[in-house]
């Protein structure tokens, strides 16, 4: 796959979903495709902590450093990478692929309130509701520059609902595809689209 001249040695952060980690499918593949293309520059794939203060304030510091090294920054994020993604984009004005994005997840996290597993690690951790507040102080009712962002989605996400995210997003470019589930099945067949906006962006 050829990569544009304006997206090369840019950084790349990939923020991955609740309870998952840099180890996931995603994260995995997006790793292998930074490794195939070294032009694209820097992937900063962190482990996202579950308090969402701490997930963000993480986030945003990778976010800081790769800007530090490179020129031009983007963020990759699903679930409720997504989520965090949109926050980081707007705050910071910079590009973002949301693939099947959490939308405001202090409401759906509600009914889920109390103990879970980790699926990589094992360990098991507590949602309380002070971490429902926190999610809902990093909420973006409006998205204020949907030029920067892309939304991947699939209708058959068996976690949430995508007619949220294709709400919310409406202004935003979009990809928007029958059938796939929560981990969007093929994710990297889109690698193109990803590519065109962000030289759109650029």
């Amino acid at each position: 796959m050829k990569i544009p001249a304006s997206v090369q040695n840019s950084g790349c952060l990939y923020l991955h979903g609740v309870l998952s980690s840099p180890a996931s499918e995603k994260a995995q593949q997006m790793m292998a495709f930074f490794r195939d293309h070294p032009q694209l520059g820097t992937l900063a794939t962190p482990f996202i902590h579950f308090a969402p203060k701490d997930a963000i304030a993480l986030a945003e510091a990778e976010l800081l450093r790769l800007q530090e090294q490179h020129d031009r920054v983007w963020i990759v994020g699903s679930s409720l990478g997504g989520f965090y993604a949109t926050y980081l984009a707007e705050k910071h004005q910079v590009p973002a692929v949301l693939v099947n994005p959490a939308v405001r997840p202090f409401e759906l996290f509600r009914h889920y309130l109390g103990e879970h597993t980790h699926y990589h690690t094992g360990e098991t951790l507590l949602l309380e509701a002070c971490h429902l507040d926190q999610l809902e102080g990093l909420n973006c009712t409006e998205i204020q520059s949907p030029d920067n962002l892309l939304l991947l989605l699939q209708t058959a996400d068996e976690t949430l609902d995508y007619r949220h995210a294709a709400q919310l997003y409406r202004a935003c470019p979009a990809w928007l595809e029958g059938g796939g589930d929560h981990s969007f099945q093929h994710f990297m067949d889109r690698m193109p689209e990803v590519m065109g906006h962000l030289s759109r962006c650029w």
